[in-house]
């Protein structure tokens, strides 16, 4: 493989180099020697000459080889011509031919946004975009930026949100296509073009705003704390996901959706109710417009340990019983009662701490920046993106061990309900969100098991012992009808 590397101009690393007043450094803040394993690991990952783009463009094409070879099995089970056998007595035929071809257009639709990802990802590494792109944003910096301005953070925010920029619009295509000819086929799209490009700058905004002060804060401390920057970041990073939680519902959800107070009804009291036998600790009960821009709906609660919120889309409550909202709920607040948010939330976090540590081994990695074309300059946020793709097997792993993880907890949350006397309730409201949301009926159990946090609908209808006797008129698919619940997931 023809490896091209690409070296800034040494009259521009000069010139970065007298203005930051120090040459080819890193941080010097607080020195923490490194331990042997710290050591041996460095040495043995540092080799001249190793070939890590190789490595890790086989890893992708090994990656998207794999995950085509899953799809083409599950294509297969969306070809199938007759229901489960657990849903054949609750899903008309019409509604399952109807949920099969979207499933199919979807799978198709993934295996060409599949290989336009892969030709991105592709092209990136292999004609080194990456040290092209940080050298062209040196330039503009010595060009257009005051002295004081010139330093590694500013260069790296420069090149990050240009990087972000240039993305975002190559895969503007794609995301037209997924709304607008894809979701709206099946009468699921509910945005306009005009609340589209809102979304989108919108978002852009945010990713200027929110990004730049917390892009910042990680390379101030990875530059001045030393070889013990990962313990430092591990705290800043548990404190900016406490800082999401409190702040995200209050001035950031509003940007994009209106929240009101749930109206008197059954509903709300059947809601208080429920948080009430659990004891709760809810504080709001709110309903979200979500369908202003589709017929998706959600529902799930926020806050800090001590005041709980919960948000529930109108679109679930216009498609759905009193009882089986209350019922979906009791599913949800089962994952709180059960811990298993707070299970997953301390899975991350010992997730976040073993990246940040294992990066503290490849942040000097020479062998790995010059792999990648960055010869004289060693960006930190460069060393992280490369870091990432290193890391790709191993979370790839992480992620099939989540998935089983899920699929676990859920099956104890359907259990929770039951107890709580909504088994009937709870399995009436899958079976109609399955059919509103032309949900997969079934799964190929290879495919599942690697991308399913969910079971699939006829074991969790097992598992509640849901039997049917006769075939039930399901509703009416219509533009408003999609559905999918979730506490920041689907139901």
């Amino acid at each position: 493989m023809v490896v091209r590397n690409s070296a800034t101009p040494s009259l521009l690393w000069d010139a970065i180099d007298n203005r930051r007043g120090k040459k080819g450094t890193r941080a010097n803040g607080a020195k923490r020697r490194p331990t042997a394993l710290e050591q041996r690991l460095g040495q043995n990952l540092d080799r001249p000459g190793f070939p890590w783009k190789k490595l890790i463009i086989g890893f992708q094409i090994t990656q998207y080889v794999f995950e085509g070879f899953l799809s083409l099995r599950q294509y297969k089970i969306l070809q199938q011509k007759k229901p489960p056998q657990t849903l054949e007595g609750e899903i008309k035929q019409e509604t399952f031919d109807k949920s099969q071809a979207y499933g199919r257009a979807k799978a198709q639709f993934g295996f060409v946004s599949g290989l336009f990802s892969q030709a991105q990802n592709f092209a990136t590494i292999y004609y080194d975009l990456l040290p092209r792109l940080w050298d062209l944003t040196g330039i503009w910096l010595l060009r257009y930026c005051p002295k004081g301005f010139t330093g590694e953070i500013v260069h790296t925010l420069i090149f990050f949100f240009i990087y972000n920029l240039i993305t975002t619009i190559i895969n503007l295509p794609v995301s037209y296509y997924s709304t607008f000819v894809l979701e709206e086929k099946f009468g699921f799209n509910k945005s306009t073009v005009r609340l589209w490009v809102t979304d989108l700058l919108k978002g852009q905004v945010l990713g200027v705003a929110l990004g730049a002060p917390l892009l910042s804060a990680f390379l101030a401390i990875i530059q001045k704390t030393g070889n013990s920057f990962f313990y430092y970041l591990f705290l800043f990073g548990i404190t900016v996901q406490l800082f999401a939680i409190t702040i995200y519902p209050i001035a950031i959800l509003p940007l994009f959706n209106k929240l009101s107070p749930i109206e008197e009804g059954a509903l709300k009291t059947g809601v208080e109710r429920l948080a009430k036998k659990l004891n709760f600790p809810l504080n709001n009960l709110f309903v979200i417009d979500g369908s202003k821009r589709s017929a998706h709906s959600n529902a799930y609660f926020y806050g800090l340990p001590w005041k709980k919120h919960i948000v529930i889309y109108d679109t679930l409550i216009e498609k759905s019983e009193t009882e089986e909202v209350v019922a979906v709920l009791s599913h949800e607040l089962g994952h709180w009662s059960l811990s298993h948010t707070t299970k997953l939330f301390g899975i991350a976090q010992f997730h976040m701490f073993y990246i940040f540590a294992l990066f503290s081994v490849f942040i000097n990695n020479r062998s790995l920046y010059k792999s990648f074309g960055f010869h004289k300059e060693f960006p930190i946020i460069i060393g992280f993106i490369l870091f990432s793709e290193a890391l790709a097997p191993m979370d790839t792993v992480v992620k099939l061990l989540m998935n089983i993880l899920s699929r676990k907890f859920e099956f104890e949350a359907d259990e929770f309900a039951v107890r709580l006397g909504y088994s009937t309730e709870l399995a009436k409201s899958l079976i109609k969100l399955q059919i509103q949301n032309l949900s997969t009926m079934d799964a190929d159990w290879m495919y599942a098991s690697y991308h399913f946090s969910h079971p699939i609908l006829p074991e969790r209808l097992g598992a509640l012992g849901w039997s049917s006797r006769e075939k039930k008129a399901d509703p009416a698919i219509s533009d408003e009808t999609k559905s999918s619940v979730a506490t920041g997931r689907e139901l």
